[in-house]
């Protein structure tokens, strides 16, 4: 078979898709082609049979912006992708998109678009499978035992992030993680040496990678003995140096003239009879190109996939109880029992959440086997340390305390490869000011719905000495504005432990649990089902309804202390209202909504530790908010909170004041 022909009818079918479009990117689609054949055919272990086959090699697109390419191969490999598919490449409702979604499109590991965040998501892939094969292979029975691959462009390697989680793979020796980089030499712009010159090469070594050359592009002997040798280093991931020609075959080839933008007809026909494609008709494939993915490709593959599925079944009959924890955790269901948590909290009068965090920790680590905990620098801060357990390294890649350094972006981008691979629940934190660092990652949990969980720590001004460039203000308005994030700011320990029950069981939403430093009052006796609709009534009116007081986080205590003494007062009226989260409260039903927030109560305040965008949703604008409105100050935390307000003396002067209008 004409391998030639098949990379040739691979750059046809995205000259076709994009000038059909006439939108996309057929720079880099054009260049890595022949990278990616000899991937897809050689190495590449993934079947369309059972494309979410559990032991499949993950492939992430890194640039994902050369979807075409892509979405090429996946139809010749024998995926859900049709060739109507590849003519509706950018339309509404497609399976095509203009980048890779991977609930789209059937063999997309990973949505992508971002320059960036490809690679620290492959390596949250490559530690999944170092963890799994830890825990459950047994000798002669590897049955988590692949490899993740990356395709990258110049693009990729200007990102910060792209060097935090490629500096943390080469310390975890995380040896079954390969990147292609096309290295063309050409960004939108125009030349990347307008603006990037280092030494890739010795910049990856230094980071404990191995480096391999390809210095022609279009050699797939190369291509295939490089990938061959990146697969015998076991203990350094490899990077791929593969010097391609952007637009390969047209006649702005070289330039950033054909990075994003359609070849059209003439220049597209120009392209194709240089690469010897004489074939007139568009989105034509020759059946001797269909044979030759059938056979590299598909059958090669269902060989492996077979010969998996009977060690599975060798396995589940003389490992039953291995085998059934192995096939739970990759279902990714959990089931959290938190009443033993509610209970020891009976006798606790006072506690920071970011410790009460801690004990729930404990408890999802004793629940679920494959939980891990991690943090970037902060575990004495953030309190996530699971206790009893191992670091995860290269001496120890079943250790299930992971500590990703000072990377928060990366912390999150590999939170999110992990659970991208499956089998595994990961919860990882930080101080809650530090989220903007990473929300660029957690876009990407929301879209993907990847159920990550982030134990935020340090949750307000109550920061105190750190200052205002600790103190988050407008953080919790930030998350709370993103789209199919959960955030939970619990009131107390009982909150806290439900928060955690609601995350750890979640499988589609990324939860973001917002906790003090400071300790606070057990106050609400809460149980999850008064947590999981969002806001609940925590302090009940003994007259009349007249007035209602909205809190959350450690401003709940504040507020039934408010509310005692407007009850001593004469405002029998007054009732106090817990909201830990807003998304779940908007969700519930009409009645539910009335039950807690009468429309006709139109005295309402609410009271948080941080700016008021978004509370005048549910005070109205009639209504009042206390909040911050300055980036904090340096002082103790009692100084701090007492100089802004935030005491029952201010929170009944507030509330009095809704009734002067």
């Amino acid at each position: 078979m004409d391998s030639n022909l098949s990379v040739a009818t691979v750059r046809a079918l995205v000259i076709d898709m994009i000038n059909k479009a006439n939108s996309g990117h057929p720079g880099m689609a054009l260049g890595s082609a022949p990278a990616l054949y000899t991937l897809f055919t050689k190495e590449l272990r993934v079947f369309c049979e059972d494309s979410k086959w559990e032991n499949r090699d993950r492939f992430v697109l890194a640039s994902g912006h050369a979807s075409a390419l892509l979405y090429s191969l996946l139809h010749l490999s024998g995926f859900d992708v049709s060739m109507d598919d590849l003519k509706q490449f950018r339309q509404w409702q497609s399976k095509t998109p203009g980048h890779p979604e991977m609930r789209i499109t059937d063999g997309v590991d990973c949505s992508s678009g971002p320059l960036g965040q490809g690679i620290p998501t492959a390596v949250g892939m490559a530690m999944a499978e170092k963890f799994l094969a830890t825990k459950f292979n047994k000798d002669g029975y590897n049955i988590v035992d692949h490899y993740t691959y990356v395709l990258c462009g110049d693009g990729d390697l200007q990102e910060g992030v792209t060097y935090e989680g490629s500096s943390l793979a080469g310390h975890l020796a995380l040896g079954k993680l390969i990147v292609l980089y096309d290295s063309n030499n050409v960004q939108l712009d125009g030349p990347i040496s307008m603006a990037f010159s280092e030494d890739v090469k010795k910049r990856f070594e230094a980071m404990n990678w191995q480096v391999i050359d390809v210095k022609d592009g279009e050699d797939l002997g190369a291509l295939a003995k490089a990938l061959k040798k990146a697969k015998r280093e076991k203990f350094k991931p490899s990077l791929i140096i593969n010097h391609t020609v952007i637009g390969k075959g047209s006649i702005n080839e070289g330039t950033s003239k054909v990075h994003g933008a359609p070849l059209g007809e003439e220049d597209g026909r120009r392209a194709k009879d240089s690469y010897g494609f004489k074939y007139d008709e568009d989105f034509y494939v020759p059946d001797e190109v269909y044979k030759d993915f059938k056979k590299n490709a598909i059958t090669r593959s269902k060989r492996a996939y077979n010969k998996w599925q009977k060690l599975m079944a060798k396995y589940a009959k003389n490992f039953p109880d291995d085998y059934a924890a192995y096939k739970q955790a990759m279902s990714g269901k959990v089931i959290f029992d938190e009443k033993p948590l509610l209970k020891s909290f009976e006798d606790v009068d006072e506690e920071a959440t970011r410790n009460t965090s801690l004990k729930c920790i404990q408890e999802v680590a004793k629940q679920v086997p494959t939980f891990m905990s991690g943090c970037a620098d902060l575990a004495s801060s953030t309190k996530t340390t699971i206790k009893g357990e191992d670091r995860f390294s290269p001496e120890n890649y079943g250790g299930r305390n992971m500590y990703f350094g000072i990377r928060e972006f990366a912390m999150v981008c590999i939170m999110n490869g992990i659970m991208l691979h499956g089998g595994m629940k990961i919860a990882a934190g930080g101080f809650l000011v530090f989220s903007d660092y990473f929300k660029a990652a957690l876009r990407m949990s929301c879209l993907q719905e990847l159920p990550i969980i982030l134990p935020l720590s340090h949750d307000s001004i109550a920061v105190g000495e750190d200052g205002p460039t600790h103190q988050p203000v407008e953080q919790l308005a930030g998350l709370r504005s993103m789209v199919d994030l959960l955030v939970i700011r619990p009131a107390d320990a009982y909150e806290t432990a439900c928060a955690w029950k609601i995350a750890i069981e979640a499988e589609t939403e990324p939860t973001a649990i917002i906790l003090t430093r400071q300790g606070v009052k057990n106050c609400t006796h809460a149980t999850y089902d008064d947590v999981i609709k969002g806001a609940y009534i925590v302090g009940h009116e003994e007259d009349e309804l007249e007035g209602i007081i909205i809190a959350a986080g450690s401003e709940v205590s504040l507020a039934l202390e408010g509310q005692k003494k407007l009850f001593a007062m004469g405002h029998k009226g007054v009732r106090v209202v817990s909201m830990p989260c807003t998304e779940l409260f908007d969700a519930q039903n009409a009645e539910y909504k009335e039950s807690v927030l009468p429309d006709r109560i139109r005295a309402r305040m609410a009271v948080e530790m941080g700016t008021d965008f978004g509370w005048y949703k549910y005070v109205g604008l009639d209504g009042f908010v206390m909040s911050v409105r300055t980036f904090g100050s340096s002082a103790p935390a009692s100084r701090v909170i007492k100089e802004y307000g935030f005491d029952s003396d201010h929170i009944v002067r507030n509330y009095l004041r809704l009734f002067e209008k």
